[in-house]
């Protein structure tokens, strides 16, 4: 399936819906094929531009959606192209996991703690019983050896998994992804902070702060040790690309 590309700042976003991308997903899955797609906000967008061996890697990737407001916002006044909503790594999720359902794709979760896996499997099972969790992977919140790599390229691969589900954080997840082209025979989505949402592990920002642009300051209240050097400096460097 083909889908129409843009160029913000050098990076190459696509130009689709919750319902596009998700069928683009599915396309793949079905077909066995090597995948990657990354849902890159303001923040992973930033860091491909000042990071120019980050840059190369997110640039492999095949499809890139517009997560965030501002992406979707820059997209519009750059090139009116009508995107109406931007496409957030937790909500495709949920996209993916009603396909999923109805498909009954085999779906491998790789990323985040034990816990976060473990909650996130039920919530999946409960809500999205068509899905069948073929597997799961833990962070091992350090980069594996050649050796552990290759054990984890088999396990995925050895699974039947159609979709790879990765939660690892920005840039770490995106590495991962470029990194797996055409090692994992499944599309491998990058999510975020999906994996903690839908285990209940973090709670998600309101809609309306969602909608207007204003999750990330929801998500700086929680995290303001961990996020304030992030929001400061790639939220500033942002508006300085686009004026």
């Amino acid at each position: 399936m083909k889908f129409q590309k843009k160029s913000l700042f050098g990076i190459e976003y696509a130009i689709v819906d919750f319902r596009q991308a998700t069928a683009v997903i599915a396309d793949k899955a079905e077909k066995g094929k090597s995948f990657g797609v990354s849902a890159l906000a303001v923040h992973g967008l930033t860091a491909s531009i000042r990071d120019k061996k980050f840059g190369e890697k997110v640039k492999k990737i095949d499809m890139l959606v517009p997560d965030g407001q501002p992406i979707r916002w820059a997209l519009n006044s750059f090139y009116d192209v009508g995107l109406k909503e931007r496409v957030d790594g937790p909500t495709l999720t949920l996209h993916i996991l009603e396909e999923s359902h109805h498909k009954k794709f085999n779906l491998f979760l790789y990323g985040s703690s034990q816990k976060t896996l473990k909650k996130l499997s039920a919530f999946i099972r409960k809500n999205y019983p068509g899905v069948n969790i073929c597997g799961i992977h833990p962070d091992r919140f350090r980069e594996a050896t050649p050796e552990e790599d290759q054990n984890d390229i088999d396990k995925i691969n050895s699974s039947g998994a159609q979709i790879v589900l990765v939660g690892r954080g920005c840039p770490r997840q995106e590495i991962w992804v470029s990194d797996h082209l055409n090692k994992i025979k499944a599309p491998m989505i990058a999510v975020g902070a999906a994996f903690d949402f839908h285990a209940g592990t973090l709670k998600q920002a309101p809609v309306w702060m969602r909608k207007s642009g204003l999750e990330w300051f929801y998500r700086l209240l929680k995290e303001p040790k961990r996020l304030w050097k992030r929001y400061l400096i790639t939220n500033s460097y942002f508006i300085f690309l686009f004026l």
